[in-house]
């Protein structure tokens, strides 16, 4: 039963800015949270995550996640840290995505703070991790999985449907209808043409819709991604060197492993070691597996993809393919550079000019990843600093966000003029410009929350 006049939408995180994405809906008898994202980044963006909410946390009733990426997952282990204590839903790839990320940043954080504390290159004079496995598995504990498709009802008047949404495995645009209203979270949004997602589907109605705009200001060039692929390998091999690419463990890792199988199938590559050095990545293979409804790979692909690599499991491991000075490729987390195995490599490898370094996907504002882009002479790692003489090439092709022509394209089918349209997850140019684009196209009103903001809808 509806008594309350007025729905509050806190925009606690992707707004003003792309990373950390956190809403919470309070219908006067609900309050439901959408996404529960870690901010990354820029250090003042970091920072942010060691604050509490600006919301009473025990009083929130649900929460709803699009997928299972860290910037809108990772702060669940804090979350329920602060007092969370109801379920947190999300379709079944997602969850078991979540559940490798957040057992994966705990450990990494973890053994960071350790590092930290034994080699004392922290500011700090205790240094601990944000959250440890414990808190994690405790909010892990909290999962409960939603259909793909369907209406449920989450509360009385409230109920709630994942639809499928690209970008990576298990991801979802999340419709909410509060007493008839119906509030769209477009999530990350994928490819229209994707290799291993399939399309993308459309929301048919939204009174309040919540859109990305990460590539809002830009189209992804027309390249072919096979042939610039194979001109970086053979060009990095000519000159004896080793091809590293930092890579997100979720999605763009398999698409990385799946073009460059086919390279070498092929006969356009040599036959040198194919190395994915990422235990969460090999993790999310297994969630492939699990979910071959959810991309396009058949279980034959699947399977000849994976054994055309060596897939490293332990750190020790990961010494021996360094201390391995063949030309070969080498796949490693995290894709922006923040942390994972792909640090020891960079260690390594940075400073010789034979290296190769290939950034496949976006690269916040303050990490390592946009810092090689822009041209960085050093980078730091563990409080040490690098010179970097390695040629960094980019791929922007292999982007599992929507450009802007697609993601106008996933709102075409709205058949209403939505009361409120929010741009949220997009730097502040993107943003904008995205704003003016929509305006231009359908004719709706757009506002850009900043982060805290509280606005009020009617209900």
């Amino acid at each position: 039963m509806k008594i309350n006049d007025n729905i509050s939408i806190h925009f606690l995180g992707a707004a003003g800015t792309v990373t950390g994405s956190k809403y919470l809906i309070d219908t006067g008898e609900k309050k439901i949270m959408i996404d529960c994202g870690l901010f990354q980044g820029l250090k003042k963006l970091r920072l942010l995550n060691w604050d509490y909410l600006p919301v009473n946390v025990e009083e929130i009733d649900a929460v709803l996640l699009t997928h299972g990426h860290m910037d809108h997952t990772g702060y669940l282990p804090r979350l329920v840290k602060m007092g969370y204590k109801n379920a947190i839903y999300g379709t079944a790839p997602t969850l078991e995505i979540a559940e490798i990320i957040l057992r994966d940043s705990a450990k990494i954080q973890e053994e960071e703070a350790q590092k930290a504390n034994k080699e004392g290159y922290s500011k700090h004079s205790h240094p601990a991790p944000l959250y440890d496995l414990t808190d994690a598995e405790k909010a892990i504990h909290h999962f409960r999985t939603m259909p793909e498709g369907e209406w449920l009802n989450l509360f009385e008047d409230i109920k709630v449907r994942f639809q499928y949404n690209g970008h990576i495995i298990g991801a979802a645009f999340i419709e909410l209808d509060v007493h008839g209203k119906r509030f769209v979270f477009s999530g990350d949004i994928g490819r229209k043409e994707d290799l291993l997602m399939r399309p993308y589907k459309k929301p048919q109605r939204a009174d309040f819709l919540f859109i990305e705009s990460t590539y809002g200001d830009r189209l992804h060039p027309k390249e072919n991604l096979q042939d610039k692929l194979q001109k970086i390998i053979n060009h990095t091999v000519n000159k004896d060197g080793t091809l590293i690419i930092p890579s997100f463990a979720v999605e763009r890792t398999q698409t990385l492993m799946y073009v460059i199988w086919q390279l070498k199938k092929k006969g356009l590559i040599p036959d040198i070691p194919l190395i994915m050095d990422s235990p969460m990545g090999a993790n999310v293979l297994n969630v492939f597996h699990n979910h071959k409804s959810w991309h396009k790979l058949s279980t034959e692909e699947y399977t000849a993809m994976c054994n055309a690599f060596t897939i490293v499991q332990e750190y020790k491991e990961t010494w021996e393919v360094i201390d391995d000075r063949r030309s070969k490729i080498v796949i490693a987390g995290s894709g922006m550079i923040t942390g994972g195995r792909v640090l020891t490599y960079l260690q390594q490898y940075v400073d010789l000019p034979e290296t190769s370094i290939l950034i496949a996907g976006y690269q916040a504002e303050g990490t390592r990843g946009r810092k090689l882009l822009n041209g960085c002479v050093d980078i730091k790692i563990y409080g040490k600093y690098y010179e970097v003489k390695a040629e960094v090439f980019e791929i922007q092709t292999l982007s599992a966000h929507a450009d802007q022509k697609e993601l106008l394209d996933w709102m075409s089918e709205i058949s209403n003029t939505p009361e409120q349209v929010f741009i949220i997850h997009g730097e502040a140019h993107a943003a904008d410009t995205f704003r003016v684009k929509i305006k231009d196209t359908y004719h709706w009103d757009c506002s850009l929350p900043e982060l805290y903001d509280i606005i009020s809808v009617p209900a």
